[in-house]
């Protein structure tokens, strides 16, 4: 008798019931739950159903983090833009500089690419290098064809020839400029090729290294698809050194200096629109899937 008062006793301080199985549910609350059930002040609850609610808390910090990623390679992206246009700025004010002489050391000549330099020599038409395909650097032409689907560029070739510099008592290579296609030939411009001494402007220029789907350079054919100093300097027996000569030396049946095209790829703007973009729509859909609680 005593042990019976006891435990209705415990049984009264003890709210909460924990059913290993749902016999004891009527069948329209078992229908609602899975697993273990407990029953808490009079309310059934489902132990999937707690990790359920568990497991939708981290998803949704989870979640989270896509649109703040986003949100912080929109901003990243800005700060790379702001640093693109500068370098851009410095280097065409590197092409419009006051010319300096040109120096041998290859070390210092690293840090002067896109700089004009100033030498004085005679051009050796004997041996010509062709860099092509390429089209005319026309800044005036190509504004003025900006945002059409179709221009009129005339492909053609870059002549470089070596020149030996009597100021300096050295020979380098000269990228005299553009020719079309049916002036590649030298006994095709006879007129433009000078024989006497001249004093030239030219910028800077570096070796290239060859990029994704770009041919090998063909030696034997002498068509040069990219920049290599070292390679062209041996065939025709100069320095490691090449300028672009500028527009002002261009003379008449010759080609057409200014050649030097100062571009860099800045797409950055694009990068910011759509980084940002994403922030937004996943921004958006989180917020009516977690706040409104609204099936996306």
């Amino acid at each position: 008798m005593m042990l019976r008062l006891v435990g209705r006793r415990v049984l009264n301080v003890c709210t909460t019931e924990v059913v290993t199985g749902t016999h004891l549910i009527s069948p329209c609350v078992r229908a609602k739950f899975k697993g273990i059930v407990v029953k808490h002040n009079g309310v059934y609850i489902s132990t999937a159903a707690v990790a359920a609610g568990a497991e939708d808390s981290l998803l949704k910090w989870a979640l989270l983090l896509i649109p703040v990623a986003t949100f912080g390679l929109g901003t990243w992206q800005i700060q790379r833009r702001k640093w693109k246009l500068q370098l851009i700025k410095e280097l065409k004010e590197r092409t419009h500089s006051d010319p300096l002489p040109l120096p041998l050391d290859q070390l210092e000549l690293k840090e002067l690419e896109f700089r004009r330099v100033r030498v004085r020599g005679r051009f050796d038409h004997s041996t010509e290098l062709y860099i092509m395909p390429r089209s005319r650097v026309d800044p005036d032409k190509e504004a003025q064809e900006a945002g059409r689907l179709m221009s009129s560029t005339e492909t053609g070739a870059n002549v470089v020839t070596p020149f030996n510099c009597t100021d300096l008592g050295v020979r380098i290579l000269v990228n005299r400029g553009f020719v079309p296609r049916t002036r590649i030939k030298p006994e095709t411009r006879s007129k433009g090729q000078i024989t006497g001494e001249v004093e030239l402007v030219g910028v800077v220029r570096l070796s290239e290294t060859r990029k994704p789907f770009i041919p090998q350079n063909d030696v034997k054919k002498n068509c040069w698809h990219y920049r290599d100093l070292e390679t062209m300097a041996q065939v025709v027996g100069t320095e490691p050194i090449l300028i672009d000569a500028d527009l002002d030396s261009t003379v008449p049946g010759g080609p057409i200096g200014g050649q030097t095209r100062v571009t860099l790829r800045n797409e950055h703007l694009q990068y910011i629109l759509t980084w940002y973009g994403l922030c937004a729509a996943t921004s958006y859909m989180w917020f009516q899937k977690f706040v409104r609680k609204i099936a996306v």
